[in-house]
């Protein structure tokens, strides 16, 4: 069995406060119930990590309002653990300075944007300082892409954004979060054309990932595509058995599962 690395996780789901587009995503898009909000425990999240194969989680982190519970996984379990430092790119400098202190006290490993929390795409100047943030400290950045399942802004996450992003800051490496529906072709097409953008398929069951993005992931972009689950909001056990299962040669399943988020994250 390829063992695997999660690049989304969130496991103090109480942080979030329960909005009204985050239960309408539980019940209406993965048809789940309230138990998708609620918080884990770090056994437990370590017994699911066990019984699935997975050896790294990257967890959700919002650097406005630091959960504690969050980093006592980190604090307990360091090989384990790494953190994606989320941030509200509308605060400017306050937000790259919680970045900065972050990523100098805890095992970050990336930076997260989500768009449609703020209704501002990634182009917009907000995001800028953010950017070369990021540059200056070897940081990757997520930011979600495509139509989001709840009934939030979506316009603002169209990858096309993305280009002008990548022009001005070709040093910089993009990880395109919870796929990119329905322009996946354009997020191909960009990573064809920017060798550090690439791609999480957090949020996705593998089995119904688009046969565009599978023939990337065959040919070209082998070293472009993330396995993430987005748990709790959609499980593991649900997800991974799904990606185990895709047509792919053992090497292209190899660096979908773990070996691209070992490298780009990790960079290991």
């Amino acid at each position: 069995m390829i063992r695997a690395i999660d690049s989304w996780v969130n496991v103090d789901m109480d942080e979030w406060g329960d909005p009204d587009w985050m239960v309408k995503v539980a019940y209406e898009y993965f048809h789940g119930d309230m138990s998708c909000l609620r918080s884990r425990d770090l056994s437990e999240v370590i017994d699911t990590m066990d019984a699935n194969g997975i050896d790294h989680a990257i967890l959700d982190l919002n650097v406005h309002a630091p959960s504690k519970h969050t980093l006592s996984f980190v604090e307990a379990e360091p090989e384990r653990f790494s953190i994606a430092a989320r941030l509200d790119p509308t605060t400017m400098m306050v937000g790259v300075r919680l970045l900065r202190e972050a990523a100098a006290s805890w095992p970050v490993v990336m930076a997260r944007v989500i768009p449609f929390m703020h209704d501002l795409a990634p182009d917009h100047r907000a995001y800028y300082p953010v950017y070369a943030t990021c540059v200056d400290l070897d940081l990757p950045i997520s930011i979600n892409s495509g139509i989001p399942g709840p009934p939030v802004p979506g316009e603002c996450q169209n990858p096309i954004y993305l280009d002008r992003v990548c022009l001005d800051f070709p040093d910089l490496t993009i990880v395109m979060a919870h796929g990119a529906d329905p322009w996946w072709d354009i997020a191909i097409r960009l990573m064809m054309k920017y060798k550090r953008l690439h791609l999480m398929t957090s949020a996705w069951r593998p089995k119904y990932l688009p046969a565009e993005l599978l023939h990337f992931m065959r040919t070209r972009g082998r070293d472009r595509i993330l396995w993430a689950s987005d748990y709790p909001m959609l499980t593991i056990e649900r997800c991974l058995p799904d990606a185990r299962a895709l047509d792919l040669a053992e090497d292209v399943l190899e660096a979908y599962l773990q070996g691209n988020a070992r490298r780009v994250l990790l960079k290991r």
